[in-house]
């Protein structure tokens, strides 16, 4: 099993950048892979960014692509999401999730979820 904690979510500006990270737990964090999302208010769980168990590939939805950049260290059992030049429309509640396949996860289907950090970008 794998316990996840995100971290990192705040208030910024337009144009400003921040760092979120995701915590695991779990002996076999570095087998799965894993993902971000993001919720808007009334709004289902959406697709971020992802990147497999050995960080060798990585993927992003097309509205986040160049802007945010996902990476992790299994030493630290840590995932991270990069996000440069932020927009308003980027505020959303995020959360880290982890699934057997990177597929899993662009289809929404996580296995383990953690409680998601708030983001907020002011105009």
């Amino acid at each position: 099993q794998v316990q996840l904690v995100e971290s990192g979510g705040g208030l910024v500006q337009t144009g400003e950048s921040l760092r979120l990270s995701c915590v695991g737990s779990g002996r076999t964090f570095s087998l799965y892979d894993m993902g971000w999302f993001r919720q808007f208010p009334g709004k289902e769980r959406a697709f971020v960014a992802g990147i497999t168990g050995d960080a060798g590939s990585t993927d992003y939805a097309d509205s986040v692509k160049g802007r945010f950049t996902i990476s992790r260290d299994n030493t630290k059992k840590m995932v991270y999401l990069q996000m440069n030049s932020l927009k308003p429309e980027d505020t959303a509640a995020y959360f880290c999730a982890a699934a057997l396949s990177l597929e899993s996860l662009k289809r929404g289907r996580g296995t383990y979820w953690g409680q998601g950090t708030q983001v907020t970008v002011s105009s």
